[in-house]
């Protein structure tokens, strides 16, 4: 769900959210960010990861990185870096739970809605519909809803400098958002707990966190305007 677009087709439903896996993004190159040697260059094509990299590590320098998670990886053993960053859900898809570091969600925050796989089908038929409800997983759906939300208010999309986790504790969504400049310079954090039950409830801090940003990261969301 990840890289799917904030604004759907209203004849599409996305009609069940499967179990999420891992939300971590994994560094490759070094042992931790810190590890980084100065003036490392990170190859990665994801503005939230270029931008939350430029913010920890100002010294660095980004790269661009595209294909698949083979061929970055090849990229990166050529020696086109000195590290990147891939989603931990796409590396245990692949049989590659242990490649890597995975990187403390308190420390790097992921992507909305990375890790979760979404089933779709026309809105209109009831019968798919009813069939794929027996394996939505509830709160996988209320997290990535959350997530989805923040998005859309912020006017975001899979390629703004956004970042986002949450957690399920009782019946409350638990949610810590970032929001960067392209350039890292900047960064405002925000977070907010809502019942699990009306993920809706994320818009808030989304109104919150656009209040509180500053023109260089302001000026990238529509949301502001």
């Amino acid at each position: 769900m990840k890289d799917v677009e904030t604004i759907r087709p209203d004849w599409l439903a996305i009609a069940a959210i499967l179990p999420r896996a891992d939300t971590r993004d994994v560094l490759f190159g070094a042992p931790g960010i810190a590890a980084l040697p100065q003036g490392a260059r990170i190859g990665t094509s994801a503005p939230r990861r270029a931008a939350q990299m430029l913010h920890a590590r100002p010294d660095c320098t980004i790269v661009p990185f595209r294909g698949n998670v083979a061929t970055r990886l090849a990229k990166l053993a050529a020696g086109e870096a000195d590290a990147t960053l891939l989603a931990a859900a796409g590396l245990e898809r692949l049989g590659q739970p242990h490649a890597g570091t995975p990187l403390p969600l308190e420390e790097w925050l992921p992507a909305p809605a990375q890790g979760a796989i979404g089933i779709e089908c026309r809105a209109d038929d009831a019968a798919t519909r009813a069939v794929l409800a027996k394996i939505d997983h509830a709160p996988s759906r209320a997290r990535v809803t959350a997530e989805r939300t923040l998005l859309l208010a912020l006017g975001g999309n899979c390629h703004s400098p956004i970042a986002v986790r949450s957690a399920i504790e009782g019946e409350v969504i638990a949610m810590h958002a970032a929001l960067f400049s392209p350039d890292g310079a900047q960064r405002v954090d925000g977070e907010a707990r809502f019942p699990a039950s009306d993920p809706g409830e994320a818009g808030a801090l989304a109104a919150d966190l656009l209040r509180r940003a500053p023109p260089p990261i302001a000026e990238h969301f529509a949301g502001a305007a």
